[in-house]
Order: structure tokens, then sequence, then C-alpha cells
């Protein structure tokens, strides 16, 4: 099967070990992992690890649901290029002599859209942001021209094109299903306060005639005529 470039977000508390966890699963399946960055997310107190490797559709769902069962981790997602916005932050250190001997300084800047960082009698440093490819025709443009003194590139950072973050749609269930147990808990332990004994005495009520009207009116038909009734 042809390989993909994945990107795999990761959601998870700010723990000790949570990588450590994380990139041994990858390791035991040979992958390789291309790039990685780790950030605060939009939700207070989780944190994202965001991890982009080659490998296939079938290799990276096995990789993910592994992920998922680890107990440090919220929830994992893979994603591909087209379901994200993502860009990836490259410096070059270049001899300034060589880039001024150059004699189109300007018209490089506006081409790759660079931002000079520093400038000083030895050295140049640039900053490029875009994708992995353009911050890579930078480079070899200028390795092949004046050479690189100096040169790193981030992890991929990504946000998807969701509104809000994948794990937030996971959080709100958890949330209402939270209160719906932390009721149960009341009603077993009798401590509801006196307007939730009314809503609770007027749903039991709604019950108790649903099944009143389903046993005299309803109680010889069949259940496809009883369906009609909870749609």
């Amino acid at each position: 099967m042809e390989k993909t470039l994945y990107t795999v977000i990761i959601f998870s508390e700010n723990t000790v070990g949570v990588l450590n966890q994380i990139t041994v699963i990858f390791t035991r399946r040979g992958l390789n992992i291309e790039t990685l960055s780790v950030s605060p997310s939009a939700i207070e107190g989780i944190h994202k690890f965001t991890i982009t490797v080659f490998t296939t559709q079938d290799v990276i769902e096995k990789v993910v649901q592994q992920i998922d069962k680890r107990v440090d981790i919220l929830k994992a997602y893979y994603n591909i290029d087209e379901d994200l916005v993502h860009q990836e932050i490259a410096l070059y250190k270049v001899d300034t002599s060589k880039l001024l001997a150059m004699g189109s300084i300007e018209k490089l800047i506006r081409d790759y859209q660079i931002h000079v960082l520093e400038l000083t009698e030895n050295c140049v440093v640039f900053e490029k942001t875009g994708h992995y490819q353009e911050t890579q025709k930078l480079f070899e443009e200028l390795s092949s021209s004046i050479g690189v003194l100096q040169f790193i590139r981030s992890g991929r950072i990504a946000i998807t094109k969701s509104k809000v973050e994948r794990l937030s749609d996971m959080l709100e269930k958890m949330m209402k299903l939270e209160e719906k147990v932390n009721t149960t808990s009341k009603i077993l332990s009798a401590n509801l306060k006196n307007d939730e004994k009314t809503k609770l005495l007027e749903l039991l009520k709604k019950v108790n005639d649903f099944h009143y009207t389903l046993y005299t009116e309803y109680k010889n038909s069949e259940i496809k005529e009883l369906l009609h009734l909870i749609e």
C-alpha cells in the first residue's frame, strides 16, 4: 500500500513520561517520526502533541488505537494534510559578505517572504515560515549559491479546520454524562433539592403515563406499530 504523511494529534495532561509512552508505540512498529512538537492547547490544562509520520492508513489506525489505550492519554486523532492548517518555521544563518555579493537580496526576501532576524558584519539570520517544500526550497537555493552556515527547522505545528479543538466535543459529552451520574447519585442518596424533586416527579409521571398508554392501547400491537411512538 502507498504510504501517506499523516499528522497525529494527541491530547494529554502535562504529565512526566507521556512522551516516552507515545514514542515507544511508533518505535515498536518500526515507524520513524518525521517531526514532533508539543504545546499547550486551547483547553486549559491540556497539552497537545503533534507528530508526523509516513505510513499506511491501516497502520496509523492501529497506532492511534494503541495510543488511546494509554492511561495518561485523553484522546488521539490522525489527520491528512487536507484536514489541517499547518506550518513549519525554519532558521538559516549565512555569511554576510557572500550574501551581499549576490546583489539581489531584496528579490530573495520578496520571493520567499522571509524575515531578517539578525544582521551583523559576519552573518545574517533569516526566518522562513511555510510548508516543508517551501522551507526546503529556500535551503537548497542558499546552499547551492552561497552556502548555509547553520540551519534548523521546527516540527509541524497544526490546527484542524474544525471550529474548536476536536477534544472539546468529547469533553462536552463527558460533562453531560457526569451530570447524569451526579443526578443518579443524588436520587440514590435521597439528597435532592425541592425543585429537583418536583422535576423528578414530573418525569416519573410522564414515564408512568407512557407505560399505561402502551399497555391499554397498544398491548396487542406489533413492534413496527410502536416504533413511531419513540421517533
